[in-house]
C-alpha cells in the first residue's frame, strides 16, 4: 500500500506532535509531615512555601547541586502498589528542600520527590507510602 505525499506529511506531523507532547519524566514520590523548616533552599523563611502548601523536597536525581530550588513541576500519580491509590489530575509543586537534608523523614526512602502532606494528599491516598509519578518541569 502506498500513501500519497499529503497523507505522508499528515502522518509525519501527527508523529511529531505526539512525540513532542510526551516529554514527562517518570519517578517515585513519598510524603513528609511538618516541621518543614529550615529547608536547604531558603532556610527558616516561612514565605518560601506557596499559600496552597503544594511543595516538595528534591531527591538526588533532580537536586542538581541546589539548582532545583524554586523549580516548579507538574506532578501526577500514575500507579502505586495498592489499587485505587491515585486520584485523578495533577498538581503544581515548588521545590523548597533537598530530601537528604529535610528535617522530617520521608514516608519511604529513595524517592525522586518527597511531597508535602497537602501535595501528596491531593494526588494519592496518604495511607500509601510511595507512588509512581509522572512529572514535568514548568
Amino acid at each position: 500500500m502506498t500513501m500519497n505525499p499529503g497523507d505522508q506529511r499528515l502522518l509525519l506531523s501527527l508523529f511529531f506532535v505526539l512525540f513532542a507532547v510526551s516529554h514527562a519524566d517518570i519517578g517515585t514520590a513519598a510524603h513528609y509531615s511538618p516541621p518543614y523548616l529550615p529547608t536547604a533552599c531558603y532556610g527558616s523563611d516561612p514565605s518560601q512555601f506557596p499559600s496552597n502548601n503544594l511543595f516538595a523536597a528534591a531527591g538526588d536525581g533532580i537536586w542538581d547541586n541546589g539548582a532545583a530550588c524554586g523549580r516548579q513541576y507538574l506532578v501526577r500519580c500514575i500507579s502505586a502498589a495498592e489499587p485505587k491509590a491515585c486520584f485523578f489530575g495533577d498538581i503544581r509543586v515548588k521545590i523548597v528542600d533537598q530530601v537528604a537534608s529535610a528535617v522530617s523523614p520521608p514516608s519511604t526512602g529513595g524517592a525522586t520527590m518527597v511531597l508535602s502532606t497537602t501535595a501528596y494528599g491531593a494526588i494519592a491516598r496518604l495511607s500509601v507510602t510511595s507512588i509512581d509519578i509522572e512529572f514535568t518541569e514548568i
